[in-house]
């Protein structure tokens, strides 16, 4: 889960390497089309600092977020005023309502443990779906598709303030583990360091079809969008 530092820098450094938010988005909704015309409402599971969610906003009538860490929904509440945000966890959060659609992208089911887990939250996504509705969900790397001991690093400057963001991934078990490190310079503050760990479980496709399909849903597996990880579109069966 992310803190406060690093909600804080979220956007710029995602930003600098090369994550394109609204292109992302406009990709889920050329998807999500292909399943439901309905525009009336969406609710975006794991919505971080809303970059997906702003551009959502333009093309439904109503459209809603939660996340389980209350700093990114702070950085959310600032650029999306009036949208409504609670903090939820994905895996049985209950907003008392349905959505024409609902997303969880970027990778956000890889910090889900187990395959359990995995059905439980798309069971809360089905709960939360309307009639004739679409869920999108963005999985992280397959066993097959991960490149262990990968190492990134990038600097961003913005302003008076520069940020370097290096990091380092590997296999653990089932799972990935990236090591992040943040150092962050600024005039009035001068500098400091933080680190975050990141663990995501590297389910297989066939993991992720299977717990769709006990979630009530039919799927269709999309390869070669987001950056290569895909995406899974489905609806109510």
């Amino acid at each position: 889960m992310y803190g406060a530092d690093a909600a804080e820098i979220y956007d710029l450094t995602h930003s600098a390497r090369g994550k394109d938010f609204p292109t992302e988005a406009r990709t889920v909704l050329d998807l999500i089309r292909t399943r439901t015309k309905d525009t009336g409402s969406l609710l975006d599971v794991a919505c971080g600092t809303g970059a997906h969610l702003e551009v959502f906003g333009r093309h439904f009538d109503r459209v809603e977020g939660v996340d389980l860490s209350a700093a990114m929904l702070e950085a959310a509440r600032r650029r999306l005023p009036g949208v409504p945000l609670s903090v939820a966890d994905m895996r049985d959060f209950d907003l008392g309502r349905t959505y024409s659609v609902v997303t969880c992208l970027f990778a956000s089911v890889g910090y889900l443990s187990t395959a359990a887990e995995l059905t439980s939250a798309l069971r809360c996504f089905a709960r939360h779906l309307a009639p004739g509705g679409a869920v999108a969900v963005e999985p992280w790397w397959f066993p097959e598709t991960f490149l262990p001991g990968h190492v990134a690093a990038d600097v961003v400057e913005s302003g008076a303030r520069r940020i370097a963001r290096v990091s380092h991934t590997v296999r653990d078990g089932d799972a990935s583990r990236m090591e992040v490190h943040y150092v962050v310079a600024e005039r009035e503050r001068g500098i400091r360091h933080f680190t975050e760990t990141h663990r995501a479980t590297l389910f297989t496709r066939a993991q992720y079809e299977s717990a769709f399909h006990a979630a009530g849903f039919d799927v269709t597996y999309v390869p070669g969008v987001q950056n290569g990880r895909g995406m899974f579109v489905a609806g109510l069966v």
